[in-house]
């Protein structure tokens, strides 16, 4: 009831005009990035990211970024369809079948029982979201030190070893932001770290710079150099059909327990430290498929293939927003560029956060259910323009998008060397791409790697110096213990298939959820 009461002030907030503005802006601004390819929220929300400081306004701002975030979710399944390249890597399940239905003529029933699939999951996990993230806050508030280290460690982890196909070079990736964290002055002994004699870095590397850089500028640039390889036909929009907002009776009967199964798999992978919204997107596929009674229509065209997995898409992004929240541990790309949007309004995502600055918290988790309804009235009537959205052309998209990222780090700190060090790390990151080395734990890194480090020396501190600190208390020795199993978890499938005296097996990983 106290959470009931909680999410009522927040809908009093949300429903001012100013932040049902913020809210239209975010949902519209997610929709047209999810639609065209190779940019994803991430990068959107770190173009704006520079714009959104001079707001001075944390409800609305934060507000607006989580519209881009589910509206580049909802979005993205519009090129899936018709276009068969995924915006971002959670939409890549849904292209299975939804391209296919597009060429058998079925483009419209495609895109509907997304954009409703998706619009069912994120309520009903908005509203677990609700219900589960203050008594998960309250948790937390009996976190120490040494707890806190721990658990920056799990996340970490976790994410360097899923996310690609490599752990080297996940943690080189790693290791990068971390060296990123620690340069500027030690707050402890005040001698300064990694400047190499430039005095603009003795505040440390702004982390709008790195992250436009990760995000805008390097995505922009490794995206320019496949442009030929890019596909530009468009699946065409059949004339409109009979049908309740463009699904036959048998399609609801067929899309809404794969709709329901779909959110099931989403929330909870999304709240694990892993993150990601790849694997219960795939996990919703397979499950339909085994489930199915019309196995001959599985590419060809299947409406279940395309219901579960963007149920389970939309669904992973309230998850990702409990450990961000109640732990300020971001389980994602997006949702670390978020947390830095959080650290400019000196907001601290985390137990006392509930406490501190609750109007902004519920504020941020009503606005999800108005954005929903928001996505499904501009899904669902506008395609045809979301379509033209798609004829755009490329290279004046992209000589955009770096215009804009160099004018937003300039206008954050004036500072040549700023926009210097942003192209440089755009640069780098463009050729990480090229040789699939993972960016989210690079930003990871960056954002966790101070806070881990501050934890440390603090648990030392009220330790006294005695190291056992990080094995006596049983809180932290499970946390470093999952760490450990999240390292060795990718393996299982070589291992099980080595005892199992069979071939070589792929190891487990998944794409990052940008």
């Amino acid at each position: 009831m106290n959470s009931l009461s909680h999410l009522l002030d927040g809908f009093v907030s949300v429903l001012s005009p100013q932040n049902l503005l913020y809210a239209a802006i975010g949902v519209t601004l997610g929709t047209l990035i999810g639609v065209l390819p190779g940019i994803g929220p991430a990068l959107t929300i770190a173009l704006l990211l520079p714009v959104s400081l001079q707001l001075d306004d944390p409800t609305g701002t934060l507000i607006m970024f989580a519209g881009i975030y589910y509206g580049a979710m909802y979005g993205g399944s519009t090129t899936s369809i018709l276009l068969n390249t995924p915006g971002e890597s959670a939409s890549v399940a849904t292209s299975i079948e939804g391209y296919q239905m597009a060429r058998h003529g079925r483009a419209r029933a495609a895109l509907a029982t997304a954009a409703i699939g998706s619009f069912v999951a994120a309520t009903v996990s908005t509203v677990l979201l609700a219900f589960v993230a203050e008594p998960m806050a309250q948790l937390a508030v009996g976190f120490r030190a040494s707890d806190y280290f721990a658990l920056a460690v799990l996340a970490m982890v976790t994410v360097t070893a899923m996310v690609g196909a490599s752990l080297p070079r996940g943690l080189m990736s790693l290791t990068f932001g971390l060296f990123l964290g620690l340069i500027g002055i030690d707050s402890l002994t005040g001698q300064a770290r990694f400047t190499f004699g430039v005095p603009e870095l003795l505040d440390g590397v702004d982390i709008v710079t790195v992250i436009v850089g990760l995000f805008a500028i390097g995505e922009t640039l490794y995206i320019a150099s496949r442009l030929k390889d890019l596909p530009a036909e468009v699946a065409p929009l059949e004339p409109a059909k009979g049908g309740f907002a463009w699904l036959s009776r048998q399609d609801w009967a067929r899309s809404w327990p794969a709709w329901l199964r779909g959110t099931l798999f989403g929330f909870p992978f999304g709240a694990l430290p892993s993150g990601g919204a790849e694997i219960p997107t795939f996990l919703s596929y397979t499950v339909e498929k085994r489930r199915s009674k019309h196995r001959q229509e599985w590419g060809n065209g299947a409406i279940e293939g395309v219901a579960g997995p963007e149920a389970a898409n939309n669904a992973s992004f309230s998850g990702v927003l409990v450990p961000l929240l109640t732990l300020g541990i971001p389980t994602s790309a997006t949702a670390a560029v978020m947390l830095a949007a959080f650290g400019y309004f000196d907001l601290s995502p985390g137990p006392q956060l509930f406490q501190q600055s609750p109007d902004v918290v519920w504020a941020l988790i009503a606005s999800l259910f108005i954005g929903n309804v928001m996505l499904l009235a501009l899904n669902l009537p506008l395609i045809r323009v979301w379509v033209k959205v798609l004829q755009i052309p490329r290279p004046l998209l992209y000589t955009g998008i770096l215009v804009f990222a160099t004018l937003g780090v300039y206008a954050v700190s004036g500072s040549v060397v700023d926009v210097l060090i942003a192209y440089a790390i755009g640069v780098l990151a463009m050729f990480m791409r090229q040789f699939d080395f993972p960016i989210a734990p690079v930003i990871l890194g960056l954002i966790l790697g101070p806070m881990m480090e501050t934890q440390f020396r603090r648990a030392l501190l009220l330790s006294d110096g005695d190291m056992s600190v990080f094995v006596t208390r049983p809180l932290t020795v499970a946390l470093l213990g999952l760490a450990i199993v999240a390292l060795a978890l990718p393996h299982l499938p070589r291992v099980w298939a080595r005892l199992r005296g069979g071939g070589s097996a792929r190891r487990l990983s998944f794409a990052e959820d940008d």
